[in-house]
């Protein structure tokens, strides 16, 4: 007499047990998470001498931030964070150094990296910074610039080359020598 109850083997045939439909998850995860690993990467460093990837932003008190309209002046681009110790070294030397050379044809730009418009305000007001600084949803000029980490500066000349970029926190005598040697010209 033969049964006509299928058996367990034959009931699952056609379908995906619960350990493929994981595996499938997690590959479908793993594709996801390189994608946006290689789609979020910063692009190459711009070399000393070559142009630099110009960027038009909204400082946080509103005025504009444009590095095409700062050509004739030396621009000092400052990457930084609120929650980086060595940003907090080096906020007040970047400060002082503005208020050196914000009359003599130097313009001083500050961008928070992965940072809270509140908490990066909060860092400014903290350390008087008073040269025009933004927070950018999505960091899209931290990596055109090649950014890793911060804080990096970079000092850009006259004609929109880059002639230093700094990793890790800068004095004010360091940035005075770069301003300096760029006035000179």
């Amino acid at each position: 007499m033969e049964s006509s109850q299928a058996t367990p083997r034959e009931e699952t045939r056609g379908r995906l047990s619960p350990a493929w439909i994981a595996a499938g998850a997690v590959a479908l995860l793993v594709i996801a998470l390189l994608a946006y690993a290689l789609l979020s990467q910063p692009a190459d460093t711009p070399q000393e001498g070559n142009p630099v990837p110009d960027f038009q932003l909204t400082a946080l008190d509103g005025s504009q931030m444009s590095l095409a309209e700062q050509r004739g002046k030396v621009v000092v681009l400052n990457i930084f964070a609120s929650w980086c110790a060595p940003c907090r070294e080096e906020a007040a030397d970047l400060e002082a150094a503005w208020r050196t050379y914000q009359d003599r044809g130097v313009q001083f730009f500050g961008i928070a990296y992965k940072d809270a418009d509140s908490k990066a305000q909060a860092f400014l007001d903290e350390f008087g910074v008073s040269y025009p600084s933004t927070v950018e949803p999505g960091n899209r000029t931290a990596r055109a610039y090649g950014v890793t980490g911060v804080p990096e500066t970079f000092v850009i000349d006259q004609q929109g080359l880059l002639v230093r970029h700094f990793l890790g926190p800068i004095t004010q005598a360091q940035l005075s020598q770069e301003i300096d040697q760029l006035l000179d010209q």
